[in-house]
């Protein structure tokens, strides 16, 4: 019962694999270049899709948000992996007017599970050039920043969030608690 890792090549997707360890969280940091019957053979209770350089370079991911149905895990998209989940659902993702490559704050706009345990404003590090600008109507906005409307996003029906963030640095001192979050969603999912 293990949350698989999708590795997107960007800089901190093994720092995610050592973050779950450490909170002795079962993954397993994996290509993504699998194909969805692999994923499946690995039987995961969850997905999180990392970061990486571009959506040009993130393999089948955009197939296990598509398959997300016959999957039927939550997944959890991080940087690119929550463009890549905007981007499917028919979102819009384009260059920010502002890169960011700093802790900032954003504000928590909805409690969900995913920010159980967490006061707004939270402080998190970003690291992008792109970002997701709007979503539709099968998602939500839960939390925005200054620099991002779409700082954090979850679908209306399913278990499938975004956070244009990283939890994986110290530089976002509770990010640990969205790992544990997400953990517990995958845990207690069609219980």
């Amino acid at each position: 019962m293990k949350i698989l890792i999708i590795n997107n090549k960007g800089q901190y997707n093994h720092r995610i694999g050592r973050s779950l360890r450490y909170l002795k969280i079962p993954s397993e940091l994996v290509s993504n270049e699998l194909s969805i019957e692999k994923i499946k053979e690995k039987n995961p209770i969850g997905l999180i899709l990392g970061g990486g350089p571009s959506i040009d370079d993130s393999g089948n991911c955009l197939d296990y948000i598509n398959y997300s149905n016959n999957l039927d895990i939550p997944i959890l998209g991080i940087c690119l992996g929550h463009q890549l989940i905007a981007k499917s659902f028919g979102g819009i993702v384009s260059t920010s007017y502002t890169e960011s490559y700093a802790q900032i704050e954003i504000d928590i706009i909805k409690y969900d599970f995913l920010f159980n345990g967490i006061d707004s404003p939270m402080k998190v590090w970003t690291s992008h050039k792109d970002e997701v600008k709007s979503v539709n109507n099968e998602f939500e906005i839960i939390a925005s920043s200054c620099f991002c409307d779409v700082e954090a996003m979850k679908h209306k029906q399913k278990e499938i969030y975004g956070i244009q963030f990283h939890p994986e640095v110290h530089h976002t001192p509770k990010g640990e608690l969205i790992f544990k979050n997400f953990y517990n969603i995958c845990e207690n999912y069609k219980i």
